[in-house]
């Protein structure tokens, strides 16, 4: 089985900002300013990859990932 594909926004302790980086990568393969331009770009990223949008808070603990291709567990209510 194939791994998925994952896109992490995650704070970045030692410079400030945020960055975006794929999964399991110790290099950010963008770095933002603002949370919400790293979501933004990230977003389009995992969309265009068919990948999976995980974003971390400050603490970073992950809050609501989001979900861009083949999902291996699909909620089951179709709102």
């Amino acid at each position: 089985m194939a791994k998925r594909k994952e896109i992490h926004v995650v704070p970045n302790l030692d410079r400030g900002g945020w960055d975006a980086k794929n999964n399991n990568a110790e290099r950010a393969s963008k770095h933002f300013e603002r949370k919400q331009d790293a979501m933004d770009w990230a977003r389009q990223k995992a969309h265009n990859d068919g990948a999976e949008l995980i974003p971390h808070g400050k603490d970073g603990r992950i809050q609501n990932p989001d979900s861009h291709g083949n999902d291996p567990c699909p909620p089951k209510d179709k709102k």
